[in-house]
Parts: C-alpha cells; sequence; structure tokens
C-alpha cells in the first residue's frame, strides 16, 4: 500500500514537470485512493463494534445485580437495616387499596375485606446511574435478599394462608425497594349499631412497626387518590356501599418514653338497608296497623283475641330473627331494637285491654240475666212491689222489739238470755233480705258493663293511636337525622 502511494505521488510530480494533463495519471491514482477508503471504514467499523460489544455488555441484569452484590445473599443487606448511619430513620412508604367487602360480622365485630398493600423504603447501599446501564432504572430481586421493614396491623386476625405475597423486591436506581401484598385481611372492628340498618362504619386498618429508633411510617399517596383508585378495583360490595378512605398518623405512647408511630386508615362503608326495611321494619309496621284495625272488630263476636294472639306470635318470630343479627354486647340498645320491643309492648297491652273489655262484657250478660230473673220474681207478688220498704219495716220491727228488753236482762249476763239472742238472729237475717232484696229490685238498665267496657276500648284507642304515632315520628327522626 505505501509503495502504490509512493510510486502515485512521483507520476504526479514527474507528470507536473512536464506540464502533462491530469488525465494521463489519473488511472494511475484511484486505484490507490479507492483502497484507502476501504481500510478507513473498516478501521471505523470495527471501532463502533468494539464499542458496542462493549456498551452491551452492561444492558444485562445479571451484570447489574453482580454490580449491586445482589448476584447471591448477603446477610448484611437482608438483615441489617440499609443505612449508612445508624442514627438515619428509613422512611417506610404504605399504601392501602380496597378491592373488595367480603363479610361484615355483627355479632363477632368484625370486618373483612381483600386489599392490596404496598410498601416502599429507602435502600442507602443499592444504586446505579441508569445511563451507565442502558437505561435500566429498576431491576426485580428475590424477597428474601433484602431487608424489609418489620411493619404490622394490630387488627389483623386473619391466618396465614390468607396472604399473598410477591416473590420479588422491586428495586429503583435511586435506591427506592418496593413490595406489594394481596390479602384476605380480617380485622377487629368496633362498630356501631344504634341506627341499625341505616348504619355508617368505620373499621381501621393501623399500620405499626415495634422498632423503637429507624423507621418513619408515612403514606405513598392521599386519601383521595385512594379511595378512587378503590372505587374503580372494587369487585364486590355484599350489602355494603364503599365512602371512601381517610389516612391519619398518629402516635403509640406506652410508659410516657417509648413512642411509636401508627399509620391509620379508617375505611368507611355504609349499609343498604331494602333488605332489613323488607324483612323486619315494614312487618312490624305493618302488624302494627293490623293491630289498631282490630279495634274496630266486634267484641261479640270472639274473634278479636285470637287474632290479636295471633299478630303478637307474629312479632315474636320476627324479633327471634333480629336475635340472631344484632350483638349481645352492644353499648347501646339499637333502634330497632327499641322498634321492635314498643310494637310488641304495645300489641301486648293492647290484647290484655281486649280480654278486659271481653270480661267486662261477659259479665254483664250475667248481671243482666240475673236482674231478668229477679225482676220476674218481683213481678210474681204484687203486693211486694216495693222489695226494700218491706224489708225496712220488718227491721224496724225487730228493733223495736230489742228496745223492749229490760235493762235488767241487759246488764246480766246476757248470753245466757235466749230472748235477746233470738231478737239479734232476726235484726241479721232481715239486714240479709234487704241486701238480697236491693240486688233482686235493683233498678240499673241492662248493659252497665258493656256501656263502661265500650268506653274503656274508645279511650284505650285513642291513646293507643295518638302514641303509636309519636313513637314513630321519634323513630323516624333518631334513623334518619
Amino acid at each position: 500500500m505505501m509503495l502504490l502511494t509512493e510510486s502515485c505521488a512521483l507520476a504526479i510530480h514527474s507528470h507536473t514537470n512536464k506540464k502533462r494533463s491530469p488525465a494521463t495519471w489519473t488511472p494511475l491514482c484511484e486505484p490507490v485512493h479507492t483502497a484507502m477508503m476501504i481500510a478507513l471504514w473498516l478501521l471505523f467499523s470495527l471501532a463502533l463494534m468494539a464499542g458496542g460489544v462493549s456498551s452491551m455488555s452492561n444492558c444485562s441484569y445479571h451484570r447489574l445485580l453482580d454490580h449491586l452484590g445482589l448476584s447471591q445473599k448477603s446477610e448484611s443487606l437482608s438483615n441489617v437495616r440499609p443505612v449508612w448511619n445508624w442514627t438515619t430513620p428509613t422512611p417506610v412508604m404504605v399504601d392501602t387499596y380496597l378491592y373488595g367487602i367480603l363479610d361484615v360480622n355483627e355479632k363477632s365485630q368484625t370486618f373483612t375485606s381483600h386489599v392490596m398493600i404496598s410498601m416502599g423504603w429507602e435502600n442507602e447501599l443499592i444504586s446505579w446511574e441508569p445511563n451507565d446501564w442502558c437505561g435500566i432504572e429498576s431491576v426485580a430481586v428475590p424477597r428474601d435478599m433484602l431487608w424489609i421493614p418489620d411493619v404490622m396491623i394490630l387488627e389483623d386476625i386473619s391466618d396465614t394462608g390468607s396472604i399473598t405475597l410477591s416473590p420479588y423486591t422491586e428495586v429503583a436506581h435511586s435506591g427506592m425497594a418496593y413490595v406489594t401484598e394481596s390479602r384476605r385481611l380480617t380485622t377487629t372492628c368496633k362498630m356501631n349499631l344504634f341506627k341499625f340498618p341505616f348504619d355508617t362504619q368505620n373499621c381501621s386498618i393501623t399500620f405499626i412497626s415495634f422498632m423503637l429508633k429507624g423507621i418513619k411510617l408515612g403514606p405513598f399517596s392521599n386519601s383521595i387518590i385512594m379511595s378512587q383508585f378503590s372505587e374503580k378495583v372494587m369487585v364486590t360490595l355484599g350489602e355494603w356501599d364503599f365512602l371512601g378512605i381517610r389516612l391519619s398518623m398518629e402516635k403509640l405512647i406506652y410508659d410516657n418514653n417509648i413512642v411509636w408511630d401508627k399509620l391509620v386508615y379508617k375505611i368507611s362503608i355504609r349499609r343498604r338497608p331494602l333488605l332489613y326495611v323488607i324483612n323486619l321494619l315494614l312487618p312490624l309496621l305493618f302488624f302494627l296497623i293490623l293491630d289498631l284495625a282490630s279495634f274496630f272488630i266486634d267484641e261479640a263476636k270472639g274473634e278479636k283475641l285470637g287474632y290479636k294472639v295471633t299478630i303478637l306470635l307474629s312479632i315474636s318470630v320476627l324479633l327471634l330473627i333480629l336475635n340472631d343479627i344484632l350483638p349481645s354486647t352492644a353499648d347501646d340498645l339499637p333502634l330497632i331494637a327499641l322498634y321492635c320491643i314498643v310494637i310488641f309492648a304495645l300489641t301486648g297491652l293492647s290484647l290484655l285491654e281486649t280480654m278486659l273489655v271481653s270480661f267486662l262484657i261477659d259479665m254483664d250478660s250475667r248481671v243482666d240475666h240475673n236482674i231478668q230473673t229477679s225482676s220476674k220474681t218481683c213481678e210474681e207478688t204484687p203486693e211486694e212491689t216495693d222489695c226494700q220498704r218491706e224489708s225496712q219495716r220488718d227491721a224496724e220491727i225487730s228493733l223495736v222489739k230489742v228496745e223492749d228488753i229490760p235493762n235488767k236482762d241487759l246488764n246480766g249476763d246476757w248470753l245466757s238470755n235466749p230472748c235477746l239472742l233470738q231478737r239479734i238472729l232476726e235484726v241479721r237475717n232481715i239486714r240479709q233480705k234487704c241486701f238480697f232484696a236491693s240486688v233482686r229490685c235493683d233498678k240499673k238498665k241492662p248493659g252497665y258493663w258493656e256501656r263502661v267496657g265500650r268506653q274503656i276500648d274508645q279511650a284505650y284507642f285513642c291513646l293507643y293511636l295518638i302514641t303509636t304515632i309519636g313513637f314513630l315520628v321519634f323513630t323516624y327522626h333518631q334513623w334518619l337525622h
């Protein structure tokens, strides 16, 4: 190549001295220039290939893991909090997203839900520059390769079989590490059932770490973002409506010198009351209206008492259904229990009032029969039209006879005086005759006790109606306001 170049240069020099045209020497130098261009292109290509091989060698996850020391498990990375200075706290961010409401048990006071928990923290020992590694910004490593914060849920009572953990920890180039888990979470939840079935419940999910120092809990996002995302991904709700998630940061203080950070997520849900209204509230109200309507049934037919007993038994069946729903350890008596008890009490008092009225009507019929019999007896003896006057005359005659007895007989042993004893017995018999005569010859009109029973029935109906309307208005105001 060098000889061809020198020969071409001499030829150009000689042709120049002889003042010949360039056309005579160009064919001699053209192969030389072509060869030089090919050589330069080959050298440039080799250089590019060498640089490409070098850059491609840094685009592998394996090389990056080797560079970070994560190709094999390291005790220092998996067991120790990843900070350069132990006094530096590690910020741990936690987000909770609700995927479904599975069960709310009022008896056991538990809330079962399907949640996804995302947790992230800063690992100061791991970081890289994405531009040096073909733009790799994150890498996934096995979960047990890195240290994971010991964050737990205070209210959790679910078993470990309901937890689905992600097998990998995602590590970003800035050193942030992320793990996610999906779980069927069962937590304790103190419920307020005073307004059942128009109640709203707030169940808490509290995250806490019992490491005394080094972990500072906080959220990834705010309550609005978590509530909106949960509404979008919600799969099942059951008989509840999801209202939102509220976030709060609190402190747990023990013995005035031990303080833990708490991250509290309060999930608000509202019950759909339609099923309970149809199965409990409306039937009870219907029975109450039927009991009020029973006052228009005639007492003489004898059907009213059995009708009210049937209503009372039907209300008892609904109370048994309610007993299976409400907890026995409630602090306040729920309104629905008060609603059932008052309706049961009103129906029971109505039954007692019906029994009283029926008794008065029956007694009036018996008294009317005795009066009719006595009237016939008095009518058979025309000389004894006024029975009471005749009895009074007999009594006066007997008293005069008693007064005629000498005082000396009275001052002595009067128990041994047969005349005095005879007069006393006559007075007693005459008084008994006066009493029976007043009963037989009573001038009360027939149906007296029946009229008393009707008045009691009307007064009780007015009181019953006013009490029912007032109670229903009170219950409606307490339930819906």
